[in-house]
């Protein structure tokens, strides 16, 4: 058995779970709604505030899709009751980062500005505090474009390991190798 796919997801108060008969779970809570089309083999069932998923055989197919859903699933749950926040930092001197409304405005080193529009499902601030680099706050109730959006936000300038100059998320240690050395 799948060590994730067996465990039962709680159901927090005010989030409502349903399954419908083409097997779409719909989570609604109390920061939206999310939906996702279950593989058809999977099975969805909503027991006593917990919703379990199970598997018909230990096909190896059936065993990976297992503890996919489940954790899809608890991921949606989790963000319609609470939400998910990914901080990222621009490190570089002369680095800037501004937006307005969902429009972000990166000067990160090129000839001209990059500018990124941030889906309207995901909210974005920005800001800089002295003696910090700026820093990017990313806010969605969506695990999955939240993820997609700071992948594509990095793409734009990523970490460097010589100087240490890119986009890199808050906390991440870059592994610095050693530059050129004299002869």
């Amino acid at each position: 058995m799948s060590r994730i796919g067996k465990m039962p997801i709680p159901l927090p108060e005010k989030v409502e779970v349903s399954v419908a008969s083409d097997n779409t779970v719909t989570v609604k809570g109390p920061k939206g709604t999310l939906s996702r089309k279950v593989d058809p083999d999977i099975k969805v069932s909503i027991e006593g505030g917990e919703v379990l998923v199970t598997r018909p055989t230990d096909q190896k197919r059936h065993r990976s899709l297992h503890g996919l859903y489940r954790a899809l699933i608890n991921n949606m749950v989790v963000g319609v009751s609470s939400g998910f926040t990914k901080e990222m930092e621009v490190v570089g001197v002369g680095f800037r980062v501004e937006n307005q409304g969902n429009l972000v405005t990166f000067s990160i080193g090129y000839s001209h500005p990059v500018i990124f529009a941030v889906p309207s499902e995901v909210s974005v601030t920005t800001g800089a505090e002295k003696g910090s680099p700026p820093f990017v706050r990313l806010e969605c109730i969506d695990k999955e474009l939240l993820g997609q959006v700071c992948a594509k936000i990095r793409s734009f300038r990523k970490p460097e390991p010589y100087k240490g100059k890119g986009i890199i998320f808050k906390g991440e240690q870059i592994r610095r190798k050693a530059g050129k050395t004299a002869g």
